[in-house]
């Protein structure tokens, strides 16, 4: 059920106003209050006190419960604006506006949606049956050759160097490859000097 509150002709800019309200629509009147209270902003008093109004006139008027409660709308409206007069240099005045504004607030009675975890067994089998299912290999995409492992050498024997990582097999036929062209043109230039 909405419930109503209304604060006319608050001396409070509605531009200003509007962002506070903005900021608490969709939360329990509990927390959007909490919120307001320590809003650096002016105009947040101005909106605390037409929710507080609401939320007393749904606990008041219908014995709805405070804690079910959400801010379901802000509106804020412009009211009249007052003109004045200050005057300035050479006998001139300029006019400066005092706008105002209506807020009206609606809160909603929603009661708390009871929150049930799935039982951890679930989830476990979950996580486990994820895990069994092999990952699908793309068509056109050669499977890799499971990486060979490293076996120590007996004592006593020489070691080659063999390379287990792609990477490092890469590097070392680019090295071989840097080495034969820097051998061929230094042959190339000793060529061409004689």
């Amino acid at each position: 059920m909405e419930v109503i509150a209304k604060a006319k002709y608050v001396r409070r800019t509605p531009r200003k106003a509007r962002i506070v309200a903005d900021a608490v629509v969709g939360m329990r009147v509990s927390e959007a209050l909490a919120q307001l209270e320590f809003s650096p902003r002016h105009a947040a008093a101005d909106v605390a006190k037409v929710i507080k109004s609401a939320a007393a006139n749904a606990e008041h008027n219908y014995n709805l419960s405070r804690d079910d409660l959400v801010v379901k709308q802000l509106l804020v409206d412009e009211g009249p604006t007052m003109k004045r007069f200050r005057p300035v240099s050479r006998g001139m005045a300029h006019q400066y506006f005092h706008r105002t504004s209506h807020i009206t607030a609606v809160v909603e009675d929603q009661p708390a949606p009871v929150q049930t975890r799935r039982p951890e067994r679930r989830r476990r089998r979950a996580v486990e049956e994820a895990a069994e299912q092999p990952k699908p290999v793309a068509e056109g995409k050669a499977k890799r050759a499971p990486k060979a492992e490293a076996k120590p050498a007996p004592i006593g024997e020489e070691t080659t160097a063999v390379a287990e990582d792609p990477v490092e097999e890469v590097r070392q036929d680019s090295e071989a490859v840097a080495e034969e062209t820097t051998d061929e043109a230094s042959e190339t230039t000793e060529g061409e000097e004689s």
